[in-house]
């Protein structure tokens, strides 16, 4: 599913609490358009009413002066209908029959003609043709007609607000999209490198963007140190191949120019120790590239137990050699969390490491011991020794403290272990031969 665009989703943030403000304030405005309409109404009917009581006064009861008139129709805003009566309740001039009144009010609402009206009375004592008494003037007027001048106060509202809500979402849409317009060239720049130009990106940005430009100039200097890394091993692992395939390719032709029986056993010999080589070889750069580049599996099992099995398998050739080989562990289970495989790959390559490197190796011992909450797995040896010195290069790809045959990947690979299991690896400082003890966190519970 496709995300709604930047632009779209700026656009409806800012838009939609501005058309929730625009709906309460056009709500007020209906209401006090229905107000306003009301106040000037029951203004023009009392101005209405005092204008008439005036001048039926004046006139002395005849018709309503043609100004009188006129006023009225002007501030009246509909059709007015009054009644007019002099001292005694004589009827004077107006419409017959008014509104009759439900009590005192000055202003009140009645049904005239079966149409709902607004009415007011104004009562004065005035003197017609000699006789001085209470004059009674009722105006009233339709309430279609108020609330007519209402829609309309509120439909010129609505015709205001929704001018200035068009003209807003119009300025917000392109203000927003003139906003984004520097991530749109952004994109453009990044889009037309080619897939090698990993350079930092430098085109000037506003200050929201510059933490998007940092990430991905961390991620391209990290995915270029990452392919530079690639390249290294590739070149080393070639390297270190191409030794171990001409030994093999030198003792087949050996074996094959043989010139007895018995020396074709021992160049064919030869030959399967160095396919051996080769092989151990190719298999540490898989393991060493699969802890670059992968993930290790996760399981639940028993260090104690796995430790026992491989060195029983191990023994065998070690004993084989005229070495002392034993190993030392606790009794109950060991639980730790990781790639077994690996932790395996991790041991071997410490006892073959000691085994290669070592001179004058008589002993080779391997324990495990709890140490708080870590399972420390050390191999020592009696032969020639490392310090701790020594460590950057043991534990470096491709490194040896000392030329040997070996190939410079079986503490680099224990290291890479450890670092994929929340462990560490180090060497130990110890009188006599070499000690290496790899730490691995146990399972909790």
């Amino acid at each position: 599913m496709t995300a709604a665009s930047l632009r779209t989703r700026l656009f409806l943030v800012i838009l939609a609490p501005l058309l929730l403000m625009a709906l309460i304030l056009g709500l007020w405005r209906v209401n006090a358009a229905q107000a306003t309409a009301e106040e000037l109404f029951d203004r023009s009917l009392r101005a209405a009413a005092l204008a008439i009581s005036k001048d039926v006064t004046i006139s002395g009861g005849d018709a309503l002066l043609p100004t009188t008139r006129d006023f009225i129709e002007g501030v009246a805003g509909g059709e007015v209908f009054y009644h007019a009566t002099g001292p005694g309740g004589i009827y004077v001039t107006g419409y017959a029959y008014p509104p009759v009144a439900q009590g005192d009010a000055p202003l009140f609402e009645a049904s005239y003609r079966g149409e709902a009206v607004r009415v007011t009375r104004l009562t004065e004592t005035v003197t017609i043709d000699g006789l001085t008494g209470p004059s009674t003037v009722t105006v009233w007027q339709r309430l279609s007609d108020r609330q007519a001048f209402a829609r309309e106060l509120a439909t010129r509202s609505a015709i205001l607000i929704g001018a200035l809500m068009g003209t807003l979402a119009i300025v917000v849409w392109f203000g927003v999209g003139l906003g984004l317009r520097p991530l749109v060239a952004l994109e453009e720049a990044i889009a037309a490198r080619s897939p090698n130009d990993l350079a930092r990106i430098k085109r000037a940005v506003p200050a929201e963007v510059q933490g998007i430009t940092g990430t991905l100039n961390r991620l391209f200097g990290q995915v270029e140190e990452s392919m530079e890394a690639h390249k290294t091993f590739i070149s080393d692992a070639a390297h270190q191949l191409r030794n171990p395939a001409a030994a093999v390719q030198s003792m087949a032709a050996a074996a094959r120019d043989a010139p007895d029986e018995t020396a074709r056993q021992e160049r064919l010999a030869g030959l399967e120790a160095a396919a051996r080589r080769s092989a151990r070889v190719a298999n540490q750069l898989l393991s060493l590239d699969r802890l670059q580049h992968g993930v290790a599996a996760s399981e639940s099992f028993d260090l104690a137990s796995t430790l026992a099995e491989l060195c029983t398998d191990i023994a065998t050739d070690v004993l084989a050699r005229g070495i002392e080989f034993s190993y030392d562990g606790p009794e109950t289970p060991t639980q730790i969390k990781g790639d077994r495989l690996l932790i395996e790959e991790a041991v071997r390559n410490l006892i073959d490491n000691a085994l290669k490197h070592a001179t004058g190796l008589t002993r080779l011992e391997v324990q495990l011991i709890l140490e708080n909450k870590d399972a420390r797995i050390t191999v020592k040896d009696d032969g020639r020794g490392l310090s701790p010195t020594d460590a950057d290069a043991a534990f470096r790809r491709f490194s040896q403290v000392r030329p040997s045959d070996g190939s410079g990947l079986g503490l680099a690979i224990v290291s890479s272990v450890a670092s994929k299991h929340n462990g560490s690896v180090g060497i130990d400082a110890v009188e006599e031969g070499a000690s290496v003890s790899l730490r691995l966190p146990v399972t909790s519970g």
